[in-house]
């Protein structure tokens, strides 16, 4: 039986992981802070990561809060945020978790379709104009959206910060890929030119350190920051001490950049070899090839059947993510690939392996 080939989960693959670092970081960590390390903290996180995060987006310590993942995060804002019935502007697709939460919370999701430049904020202008509808919160993942792959350009992000502000919402700045780029010219993040306050911005070190580091962070308003750091005390008290002092002695001593350089150089080379495949087995295949990040969207010809083909191909001991997953509505004939665990060898043998499956199904190039 052929080992199974994922492009399920978007995580780094162990071989790109700088573990060496992560072990060097551990002892420093352990050895230069105990007592804050091996303690309760506060529900701000471990004091020298809020500090150093701060520093990298140049606001004060006071609008940071760092978490146990960026997931949780996203769960403390929603949760502050959003009530029943509360309407919220989301890309579509978008992020699957991101539509389980706030669909738990029985918010009134409204889906924009997401274009090669970002979410169509045309669309988002149409949707408010007249005042019929009052979200309170836009969720945007502004670099590599998972899981179309795409990037807000730089005038659509000018534009939903002049909406955010006309409109009276919160612009929720999801950005835990802003770091994994590997062509083009980066973008400042819409946190960064906020004039009025209604950036509350999200990132993670799952994808730049390591995923079971699980430490994310909250960058936004003082406000804002506070009733957070008040559902945080709730919840847990203090998050994952040890986990945050090991990602800042990480940061400090320069790792990050040298395990950033890493991973971009890795799933570059994984990007590239995905497209390549997809073009040689599935030509019929539509997609845009991802300026960084872990995935690509691909919608195959209307009348196939990812559900059906989803099956097929695992029967082959290959596994991807139905489109629909990540859709209020449609997508029968769209898949997420993640190429970001898997070598350039497994995706070759993947995606022949995927279009082995398309072909039973009637499929042809």
């Amino acid at each position: 039986m052929p080992a199974t080939i994922s492009f399920a989960r978007g995580a780094p693959s162990l071989d790109i992981v700088d573990t060496e670092g992560l072990r060097e970081a551990a002892q420093s960590a352990f050895t230069k802070d105990p007592a804050g390390t091996f303690s309760y903290g506060t529900s701000v996180g471990y004091v020298p990561l809020r500090e150093w995060i701060a520093e990298q987006h140049g606001v004060q310590v006071e609008q940071v809060l760092v978490t146990n993942g960026s997931m949780q995060a996203d769960a403390f804002l929603f949760a502050l945020l959003v009530q029943p019935g509360d309407a919220v502007i989301v890309e579509s697709p978008t992020y699957d978790r991101t539509l389980l939460n706030l669909r738990q919370r029985d918010a009134d999701v409204r889906m924009v379709e997401i274009e090669t430049d970002g979410i169509d904020v045309d669309a988002v202008e149409t949707v408010l104009e007249g005042g019929a509808l009052h979200p309170k919160l836009a969720h945007i993942i502004p670099n590599f959206q998972n899981p179309a792959g795409h990037t807000l350009s730089a005038a659509k992000r000018t534009r939903m910060l002049a909406l955010a502000e006309t409109y009276d919402f919160t612009l929720f700045e999801d950005d835990p890929y802003i770091w994994i780029r590997f062509e083009g010219e980066s973008l400042p993040t819409m946190l960064s030119q906020d004039t009025a306050g209604r950036v509350v911005y999200a990132s993670s070190f799952s994808k730049t350190v390591c995923p079971g580091i699980r430490v994310g962070y909250l960058v936004g308003p003082q406000a804002i920051i506070k009733q957070v750091q008040t559902l945080a005390t709730n919840t847990y008290i203090s998050p994952n001490m040890v986990a945050q002092s090991i990602v800042n002695e990480f940061c400090r001593s320069g790792r990050i950049e040298q395990s950033i350089a890493t991973v971009k150089a890795a799933l570059r080379e994984r990007r590239d070899a995905l497209v390549t495949a997809l073009e040689r087995e599935l030509p019929e295949a539509r997609f845009a090839p991802p300026q960084g990040g872990y995935f690509m969207w691909v919608e195959l010809p209307e009348d196939v059947s990812v559900a059906e083909l989803e099956n097929a191909a695992r029967a082959r001991d290959v596994v991807f993510v139905k489109g629909t997953d990540f859709l209020l509505e449609g997508g029968e004939n769209t898949l997420r690939l993640a190429y970001s665990g898997v070598t350039p060898e497994q995706i070759d043998e993947g995606i022949t392996r995927l279009a082995a499956a398309a072909r039973s199904l009637g499929v042809t190039a």
